[in-house]
């Protein structure tokens, strides 16, 4: 599998477990969401589609608020983070 490919599964693994997880931890995987939805929107040239912008400001909170996060809000970011990164993927193998 890819890297990209690996992360999401990652994201969705963490999805079903948050209650297993710090917040150190939780903060940590929504940061690298974030980095990770930004490189692949430079590789595919999708910087201004609204859905996208909004769901990484989105992540930025909920990262920066990790300690407050229900688990269900917390779940519900991994998921959204998992299906942008599932959506650029798909464009990038296209464009390949």
């Amino acid at each position: 599998m890819c890297l990209t490919t690996d992360f999401i599964a990652e994201l969705v693994r963490a999805a079903n477990e948050v209650d297993k997880l710090t917040h150190h931890e939780i903060s940590r995987l929504l940061d690298r969401s974030i980095d990770t939805i930004r490189d692949m929107r430079r590789q595919t040239g999708v910087t201004e589609i609204r859905s996208v912008r909004d769901v990484l400001i989105d992540l930025r909170l909920s990262s920066e608020r990790a300690r407050d996060l229900s688990v269900d809000e917390v779940r519900d970011a991994f998921i959204d983070a998992a299906d942008i990164l599932r959506t650029l993927k798909t464009v990038v193998d296209r464009t390949k």
